[in-house]
């Protein structure tokens, strides 16, 4: 999970702890920016310390449901193309049939 921590903090102290570390960092980061107050000095994460910087990326992670959205959007992507252009070509062989059976007609 993820941890908000510091040995050089002074004051009151926050500790926050989560099993989702993206939403506890996002939590944390959106409060300190409408709060003054709060001063996020370094966090942790699978067991690694964080600078504010770290912490602020983690916070910019998409969230799960966002990820997995954007990763289907990618693999729908192609099938999507491949599909347009098999109707594209399959218009192009019927436009083309059409007219010979036409000509033979007449």
């Amino acid at each position: 999970g993820f941890e908000v921590v510091s040995d050089q903090m002074t004051g009151p102290l926050i500790y926050s702890f989560s099993e989702d570390a993206v939403a506890a960092a996002r939590v944390v980061a959106d409060f300190a920016k409408t709060n003054d107050k709060l001063v996020i000095r370094a966090g942790a994460y699978g067991g690694k310390a964080l600078d504010v910087n770290g912490v602020k990326q983690l916070a910019s992670i998409p969230s799960k449901e966002v990820l997995l959205a954007q990763l289907l959007g990618l693999m729908q992507s192609p099938i999507s193309r491949i599909a347009r252009v098999m109707a594209a070509l399959a218009e192009q062989k019927g436009g083309g049939a059409e007219a010979p059976a036409e000509a033979v007609a007449a």
